[in-house]
């Protein structure tokens, strides 16, 4: 029997790399992103075990009605992976801007809890999976760095929700990759991590037996 996994984030980078390693390795899909055009194509690529669903992440609503449409869909949620976010143009707290930081709390924390609120119903009716996206830059401190502490955030809810879930039989994995080579960043890091790298993370800890929780996953470029 098929799994189903939602992504939110899905549209490019590691979601849409993810997207495509949970097909190839018989899951079916829910992509969620504000890009129709593009979670269209990819899941015209995808065929049959992708259902595209595009919303905002930081609307409780949408990613609800999202991840009830894709149940609908395929008849049962096993996982979903909290994976939208974004950085600052301007970093830094005096040079900053405060209406950036305010749409970077709204999707990388709010949205990312959206994810879990919309999905926990679902993964408790079948001792699911709730993987979050954490950092590197949520690992350590980095002088001044907002961004940073937004990941600080999902690597200690990543923490307490899987305290949680396991009173339920449920799972919880932060993967924490170092630099990756996605659109996150305006010029191309050929020589960093790659999007597959991380998606053949999501993966491993998707594919542990159910006694087994790897609770988060750090990859960093070898240079």
């Amino acid at each position: 029997m098929s799994k189903t996994l939602f992504i939110t984030g899905a549209s490019s980078g590691i979601g849409a790399a993810t997207a495509r390693e949970a097909v190839a390795a018989g899951w079916n899909v829910g992509l969620f992103a504000r890009s129709r055009e593009r979670l269209d194509a990819l899941a015209g690529e995808l065929g049959a075990a992708a259902l595209a669903l595009p919303g905002d992440a930081t609307d409780l609503a949408e990613q609800e009605a999202a991840i009830g449409r894709l149940v609908e869909r395929f008849g049962s949620l096993e996982a979903a992976f909290a994976n939208a976010g974004t950085g600052l143009s301007t970093p830094g707290t005096e040079a900053g801007d405060p209406d950036e930081w305010r749409r970077m709390v709204d999707i990388n924390i709010m949205g990312l809890l959206f994810t879990a609120r919309a999905a926990l119903p679902h993964l408790r009716a079948t001792r699911g999976h709730l993987l979050l996206t954490g950092s590197a830059a949520g690992r350590r401190h980095l002088p001044g760095s907002i961004y940073g502490a937004s990941k600080w955030f999902v690597h200690g809810y990543g923490g307490n929700m899987a305290d949680e879930m396991r009173e339920w039989g449920g799972r919880c994995t932060v993967i924490s990759p170092g630099m990756v080579d996605t659109p996150f960043f305006d010029e191309a890091k050929p020589d960093k991590l790659q999007p597959q790298d991380i998606a053949r993370a999501v993966l491993f800890a998707l594919e542990q037996p159910a006694h087994a929780t790897v609770r988060e996953i750090h990859v960093m470029p070898t240079d």
